[in-house]
């Protein structure tokens, strides 16, 4: 019985145009024989089974061929080539630096170099895995890397090149090696399957492509894997059963239910999908890519980007035109935060049912927020013209004399008639317009201070009107005694909320209503003037929204009464006040040089 041999060393590269989607290497390599520019040094970095050793092995063989082709590839008929192919070279070194990655192996190496070749020109070390070697070990190494003799040549190749000293690096050529494209590696499987006599269909071929993730290595492995199960006739169907992979056809069915907003139906198919034993994860992770598949399929320019056949492609392109961007977008935005959660989650099915229940309301979300945008333009058509009007009112320009009363300034943008003929005008109106507008309210009213008007954003009615879009607002009316209620139930909720500062600030000061909607509050030090002051919105909120009245503003005021009793906050200001007490501290704090924590 004839031993079987599996396809990746069956049908490894032995020359330099065999090799699979590394061109950019492979013609580097080949001028650098040509022109006898080969370096001492070289390193060749990249994911797993892209043909770093193949091609490390190719070099070796061709720069040591005694009759070079035109083409710059070994003549296969030479002493040195027929040694190499039989694995009987003596000019050939492969060391795997996984196991020998101490500094006696490299020693050893060190020591073998000292020895000129037996024949062809170089001896060439592959070194394979060279990350794995020891700091000691990469020290020793540097200077034969550096100066070798002239006829030893270095190969290293490593997944990881990261984890490489500089000082190696700085020693070598480096090569960076792709990954392998779906498109070639597909071509190359069928061109095996041709030689073995393998039945296959495009799309099992673009499966197996796909699930190598750039590997081609990978790829053959899966290849004969599938070869076997499915007696030489590899189908799409055997491919998906073998390597347990979800059919397109299920996340095509998912996406129509979910723009049918078909809630039943989703949580079915996906019912269906774990019946069959695949897992939650990589369900939600191929949904997220077919998302993405279908937004690639909105823009000719992208749709390159898609590795799939055609007979796939024009499915995506029938659900793509059904599917909004902005339904893709969100859709793929809940997909990934269901992915990044799944392994914290303790109820994995139900994080996915939910992404999915979200997605199924994804139009009605939508339509929602379209819904109130428009409802907001149609409640305050004069939106525009009323934050026109306060972007042209420079606070400098305006006499205090002149300033009207909240009430007038209310009644008059609240008029229907005014708010008609902003409308109509459209444009911004001057300066001068308003003047002669606050200079006719001056006769019939009683001039507040220009701080009580201007000098908060809650104070101006117009820039109320400014900052939450409505013309008319709450004014229930309340008393003192439930302004009281109210602020120290929002003191109990700071402590609640373990904001200790802001409670401490709220209860050693009490809220005073001077007028109908002013609230006035003294404190004792800066402290607590910054501590309420930071809160301000906050707080003005809460009182607005419990109140039912949306004109309230407040004023923190810092006490002036030299008389009023001092709290001391600060460290220092503990100090004084214990110091004025008792002398002796301050002679304690001078005698030891002593300094107050702050």
């Amino acid at each position: 019985m004839e031993n079987f041999v599996v396809s990746a060393r069956k049908y490894r590269p032995a020359t330099f145009e065999s090799v699979i989607g590394q061109q950019h290497i492979t013609n580097t390599l080949k001028n650098a024989i040509k022109n006898n520019q080969l370096a001492q040094a070289f390193l060749f970095c990249g994911p797993r089974g892209v043909g770093k050793t193949t091609c490390a092995r190719i070099l070796a063989k061709t720069i040591n061929c005694m009759n070079i082709q035109e083409n710059t590839e070994a003549c296969n008929t030479c002493d040195s080539c027929v040694s190499f192919n039989k694995g009987g070279s003596l000019n050939i070194h492969e060391l795997d630096a996984a196991s020998n990655n101490s500094v006696e192996d490299i020693r050893s190496l060190v020591d073998q170099v000292r020895y000129p070749p037996q024949l062809g020109k170089y001896k060439i070390y592959i070194i394979d895995e060279v990350h794995m070697l020891s700091n000691s070990a990469f020290n020793a190494f540097l200077k034969t890397l550096e100066e070798p003799p002239p006829y030893a040549i270095f190969i290293l190749a490593t997944t990881e090149k990261h984890k490489i000293i500089p000082t190696i690096l700085s020693r070598c050529q480096i090569f960076d090696f792709n990954r392998i494209m779906v498109e070639d590696m597909t071509s190359h499987l069928a061109n095996i399957a041709v030689k073995e006599n393998i039945t296959t269909e495009t799309e099992g071929l673009y499966i197996i492509a796909q699930k190598a993730d750039g590997a081609l290595r990978d790829a053959l492995s899966m290849f004969d894997q599938i070869a076997s199960f499915s007696g030489n006739n590899i189908t799409y169907k055997s491919v998906i059963d073998n390597l347990n992979i979800l059919d397109y056809d299920y996340y095509f069915k998912i996406t129509d239910a979910l723009l049918a907003e078909n809630m039943a139906a989703t949580l079915l198919l996906f019912d269906e999908i774990l019946s069959n034993g695949f897992d939650g994860n990589n369900f939600i992770n191929g949904l997220g890519g077919h998302f993405r598949d279908l937004l690639v399929c909105k823009d000719e320019r992208t749709i390159k980007l898609m590795q799939v056949t055609e007979r796939i492609a024009k499915n995506y392109s029938i659900q793509s035109g059904n599917a909004s961007t902005s339904f893709l977008i969100t859709a793929l935005t809940i997909a990934n935060q269901c992915d990044l959660n799944y392994k914290q989650s303790k109820n994995q099915r139900l994080l996915v049912e939910l992404a999915l229940l979200k997605m199924c309301h994804i139009h009605a979300a939508i339509k929602i927020k379209s819904d109130n945008g428009n409802s907001e333009e149609k409640k305050n058509p004069d939106q525009q013209s009323v934050k026109t009007i306060t972007k042209v009112l420079p606070v400098e320009t305006i006499e205090i004399e002149s300033v009207p009363k909240l009430s007038e300034i209310k009644s008059e943008y609240s008029d229907p008639e005014i708010l008609n003929k902003e409308k109509d005008n459209s444009s911004q109106v001057s300066e001068p317009s308003f003047k002669s507008t606050v200079k006719e309210n001056r006769k019939t009213s009683s001039t507040p201070s220009l701080k009580s008007v201007f000098e908060d954003k809650e104070i101006s009615k117009v820039e109320k009107i400014k900052s939450t879009g409505e013309v008319n607002l709450p004014e229930a009316i309340f008393s003192s005694q439930t302004l009281l209620q109210l602020w120290k139930t929002y003191a109990e909720k700071m402590l609640l909320e373990k904001r200790m500062s802001l409670h401490s600030s709220l209860t050693h000061s009490e809220p005073k209503l001077e007028g109908e909607t002013q609230i006035v509050v003294v404190v004792a030090n800066s402290i607590q003037r910054d501590a309420i002051d930071e809160n301000r919105q906050d707080l003005l909120g809460f009182i607005r929204q419990e109140l039912n009245n949306y004109l309230i503003t407040l004023d923190i005021q810092l006490s002036k009464d030299d008389e009023s009793i001092k709290i001391p906050y600060t460290n220092n200001d503990k100090f004084t006040y214990l110091a004025a007490k008792y002398p002796e501290l301050n002679d304690i704090k001078v005698k030891y040089d002593l300094e107050i924590e702050w």
